[in-house]
């Protein structure tokens, strides 16, 4: 086969993922070319909070925070359980044994990380659970890259880490969130101060990936450059096909091709097949599915299809995309109902438990976010924080406000007599602390995302003072968790489990690790990254 370009490895996206297997290479010596099938770099994780759950990390071990490989995997057997091959023991056990080279090898080539120290697991009463296991990049002065930022996938670059945010919803309501909010402010000031244009989250964790990866090591990375094909020569993957500047060129892969290009979050076909919606995503708009789908044609099976990274979002209107809600849906003073005006579900519970509630409830929906005038004074609203999109909503019928409950469920179409039932019986869980029905407030992650003021439960606040407001929720999802069938070193796996030899898959393009939930902040971005590193690895040992 003649190729037009050939390099040690390819690596088909640029999510953390993509970024991982290049930096892996370029560790083992290899050459190594990225794909980019948008405008755009960066994929999901430019996009999403930049968190990394990372069990028994090395930066614990600094810190003296004890944890273990053996409770690490106690955890995920509580939590993930056996949701099919992508979650088998080995899996498991290849991500709890590479999260320190991956640390570590990060750290090598000038990427700092931090803890988010208050960030619980997502189930941190169950065997194993911990409080403190995600890392994250420190803010990154994205002047480093030059004009690559032009072309990020990331929406802006603010100074905030993720251990911010639980504080930050709170910021004009309790003393602890106002002095984080105004070292927020500090920490904005000195970047520029300094002449440095600070990032933090997944547009600072990228960015340092890409400073590593391209501007350092002079891995080359081509925009705009989707996968057509594979190229496999005796049962072996050898290369790509991809169109560049309108032409196709064949591209070979001495030791391994790596399918890194997310979900098929936007893929509204494969969405009505898989999951029986059309879907809300907050992901990266190329994220279709084509890189999988190519896999598949060629032998490679696939798991978990019908799953998500699932969780609650604002409806999204003419001017404004869905927007992911976590803490505002946890604070006190609001609640979660159906479109009949009943409760349905922990509102605090972790994102991917009240998806898939919502799912298994009412996949029409709507639901609607019901909160009296202390949630809107004392906490953080980010749908509400462009003023056009506000109009927009409250022109499209997303967003509702009335002086009284009966009147707020007559503009949303719910039952005034059932509604008030609901809110009275919710507000006398309030008062007595204990949410008899659902147990918002029980766990410590949920009241991570609470409001220590609020007596005796952080999480309940009665729903009592007008104005009164509604807010449409829909199905929402941080990108799609079904993909590629993989193996402990993120091979590609046929339907009898045999290798397809030379094709890797990490991140959203793979099934994952973690089955059907989400252990813990980061769970998305920690196998994407561990994985990542691991096939690069195998590729240097297995040529």
């Amino acid at each position: 086969m003649t190729f037009d370009k050939s390099y040690d490895v390819v690596v088909v996206g640029t999510g953390a993922a993509g970024f991982a297997t290049a930096l892996g290479a370029i560790d083992e010596g290899m050459s190594v070319l990225l794909l980019e099938s948008t405008a755009k770099w960066g994929g999901n994780t430019a996009m999403s909070g930049g968190g990394m759950w990372l069990p028994a990390n090395p930066l614990m071990a600094r810190d003296g925070v004890s944890d273990s490989r053996a409770e690490a995997l106690t955890y995920l057997d509580a939590t993930v359980g056996d949701e099919g091959r992508a979650t088998s023991r080995e899996r498991k056990e290849a991500f709890v044994d590479g999260v320190a080279d991956f640390v570590e090898t990060a750290q090598k080539y000038g990427m700092e990380f931090v803890r988010a120290g208050e960030y619980a697991d997502y189930y941190p009463e169950r065997p194993g659970g911990k409080i403190g296991r995600a890392l994250e990049h420190k803010p990154f002065d994205v002047r480093r890259i030059g004009d690559w930022w032009k072309s990020t996938q990331a929406p802006a670059a603010l100074p905030v880490l993720t251990d911010d945010v639980w504080l930050l919803g709170r910021a004009w309501s309790t003393p602890s969130g106002f002095r984080r909010g105004a070292q927020l402010v500090f920490r904005a000031a000195g970047g520029l101060v300094r002449g440095a244009k600070l990032a933090g989250i997944g547009a600072g964790l990228t960015s340092s990936f890409l400073e590593a990866v391209v501007i350092k090591n002079k891995a080359e990375l081509w925009l705009e450059s989707p996968l057509e094909d594979l190229v496999v020569e005796d049962g072996r993957v050898v290369g790509v096909r991809v169109t560049r500047e309108g032409r196709q060129v064949t591209i070979g892969a001495r030791r391994g091709v790596m399918l890194a290009a997310g979900g098929f979050d936007h893929n509204r076909e494969w969405r009505r097949k898989f999951h029986g919606i059309n879907g809300s995503p907050s992901g990266a708009p190329g994220n279709l599915g084509k890189p999988i789908d190519i896999a598949m044609s060629h032998g490679a099976t696939a798991e978990l299809l019908d799953d998500a990274w699932w969780g609650a979002s604002v409806a999204p209107t003419s001017a404004s995309e869905p927007s992911f809600i976590v803490g505002e849906r946890s604070f006190p003073y609001s609640m979660m109902v159906d479109a009949q005006g009943d409760r349905f579900a922990n509102e605090s519970e972790s994102y991917v438990d009240l998806g898939h509630h919502m799912l298994e409830h009412d996949k029409a929906g709507p639901y609607w976010m019901i909160a009296d005038r202390r949630h809107a004074r004392r906490y953080l609203r980010n749908y509400l924080l462009d003023p056009r999109a506000k109009k927009a909503m409250q022109r499209e019928g997303v967003y509702f406000k009335a002086d009284t409950l009966e009147e707020l469920a007559r503009k949303i179409d719910v039952d005034p007599a059932r509604l008030t039932t609901t809110v009275e019986r919710f507000n006398g869980f309030a008062r007595a602390g204990v949410d008899a029905d659902f147990g918002r407030g029980n766990s410590a992650y949920d009241r991570y995302y609470s409001d220590p003021t609020v007596h005796p439960n952080p999480n309940l606040g009665p729903l009592e003072r007008g104005p009164f407001t509604a807010v449409k929720v829909v199905i929402g999802d941080l990108g799609t968790k079904g993909g590629v069938l993989t193996d402990a070193e993120a091979r590609a796996l046929r339907e009898d489990g045999t290798v397809l030899e030379g094709l890797y898959s990490a991140g959203n393009n793979s099934a994952s690790v973690m089955g059907r939930t989400y252990p813990g902040p980061g769970s998305t971005i920690g196998p994407a990254v561990v994985f990542g590193l691991r096939a690069a690895r195998h590729m240097a040992r297995d040529n």
